[in-house]
């Protein structure tokens, strides 16, 4: 990326709050203008009365929401503001006059979006871009109205209000720390991963002809040999790491298989492949207590791909532990039983709803955080179950990529070449693949790495020499 540059809102602060409301009273002032006027036509209604207010809103919106992550949407009301802008200058009697507003307003637009997507190196220039104008346009046009109507006032106030947002929120923005080569996120990214630009067009245009995760699903069948493994677990809890398990492995492999092939953490939204980068998310579906009639509940643990099996192993159970030890019901829990409220024809709608805005990109993270259909990777652990492992379908809802499922030990007696008998055990694993992210070339090489973590398991005790980046 060329641009070096991030701009944020470290927080919701009082200037974003002063900008959001700025924008919210512009939008009920143009209303309450609106009400007043006699005739309207169709043409006024839409450009000069609800594009405004929709520019309003939708700016007070995303100020308040993405102004750490993504400030750069705010981009969008403004450019459906400067269209508003370039309306109203078209009516405007002097022809100098409108082809200089013209000019102040792509500069405006231009400047603006340049600027919140890293491409100008300093937020200086907005302040003088929106500060300059509102004070000549109360300074000079404004002295040149008085007598007039309240009612007649009421679009110069909104028009105020605008600059006076803008301005406000480009005094709050503040240049984010960037490492060197460090990504900048930009339009087309979501909230939960960056959109992954550079693919070969087999991979760009699979996703418009497998449409659906379960029509894509590719089924894999495979074993460990976990004699490694087993002494492992022992020397963990002989140190101390209670309840250590083959689950911590697995989850410890695929993490730090994440870190050498970041193909595995991509996903599919919207017809577009993104890729996570440094999250790794897994969920798991437990219960409270192995009981039938304990509910089940969803955790999902956010790992990076530098973290040991230490690390996994801390991260993973205080999740569990949080769960299991709270007497109310999980962040999950809630938000399920929310939904459960809703009549079903209208749920049918809502969740509708909410599928189109995870195809755009518009779910909020604090959505996407909870829900058990958003993560790198679903695993499910049949052997506290004592039968083999299933074969999961993959969620058209969401965007998990990899379903894993694993059962218990089994013991084989095999035959060695000097002809003696020795017994192994195994534990079968299978997995459920959307075939549209990696080739099987690249899947395969990822398993073979992970079956060599799983023959020598102490490798997970050392961060990785290196952390690689998915450069499509």
């Amino acid at each position: 990326m060329k641009q070096k540059t991030a701009y944020w809102v470290p927080r919701v602060n009082a200037l974003v709050i002063l900008s959001a409301l700025c924008m919210v009273c512009s939008a009920v002032v143009r209303t309450v203008w609106a009400c007043g006027e006699t005739a309207i036509s169709r043409s006024t209604f839409w450009l000069q009365i609800l594009l405004p207010i929709a520019a309003n809103l939708l700016f007070a919106l995303t100020a308040l929401m993405d102004c750490r992550e993504r400030l750069y949407r705010t981009a969008i009301p403004v450019w459906m503001g400067c269209v508003f802008f370039a309306v109203k200058a078209l009516g405007f009697p002097s022809r100098l006059h409108t082809v200089l507003c013209l000019l102040l307003y792509a500069l405006v637009a231009v400047l603006y979006t340049a600027t919140v997507t890293g491409r100008v190196p300093s937020q200086v220039p907005l302040w003088f871009l929106f500060g300059l104008p509102m004070a000549y346009h109360m300074i000079v046009e404004d002295r040149q109205k008085s007598g007039w109507p309240l009612h007649d006032w009421l679009p110069e106030v909104s028009v105020l209000l605008c600059m006076a947002a803008m301005l406000l929120l480009s005094l709050a923005m503040k240049k984010r720390p960037m490492e060197e080569g460090a990504y900048v996120r930009r339009f087309g990214d979501r909230a939960d991963g960056r959109r992954l630009r550079t693919l070969p067009p087999i991979f760009a245009v699979s996703p418009y002809i497998m449409k659906t995760r379960n029509t894509s699903q590719n089924f894999i069948q495979d074993h460990i040999e976990i004699t490694n493994i087993e002494r492992y677990i022992i020397e963990k809890r002989r140190a101390g790491m209670k309840n250590f398990g083959i689950l911590h492995v697995l989850l410890a492999s695929y993490v730090r298989a994440c870190a050498r092939y970041p193909g595995l953490n991509r996903f599919i939204a919207g017809q577009k492949i993104y890729c996570r980068d440094r999250e790794v998310q897994i969920n798991m579906t437990i219960k409270k207590e192995m009981t039938n009639h304990s509910p089940d509940t969803v955790i999902k643990v956010t790992f990076d791909p530098a973290d040991t099996a230490e690390t996994v192993y801390r991260r993973f159970n205080e999740k569990v532990r949080q769960v299991k030890d709270a007497p109310a019901d999980t962040s999950f829990d809630s938000l399920a039983r929310a939904f459960n409220l809703i009549p079903g024809l209208l749920l049918r709608g809502f969740v509708f709803l909410l599928q189109a805005a995870d195809y755009f990109g518009l779910l909020p993270r604090a959505l996407t955080d909870l829900s058990p259909f958003h993560g790198s990777l679903y695993i499910t652990s049949m052997a506290s179950l004592g039968i083999p492992p299933i074969y999961h379908h993959l969620y058209d809802f969401g965007n998990v990529p990899v379903f894993c499922s694993f059962g218990k030990k089994r013991r084989v007696y095999e035959l060695r070449k000097d002809g003696t008998v020795v017994l192994r055990k195994y534990v079968d694993w299978n997995l459920v693949t959307d075939e549209r992210v990696v080739d099987g070339f690249y899947f395969a090489s990822a398993l073979r790495y992970i079956h060599a973590l799983f023959q020598d398991p102490w490798q997970l005790d050392q961060p990785p020499e290196e952390v690689c980046r998915d450069q499509a």
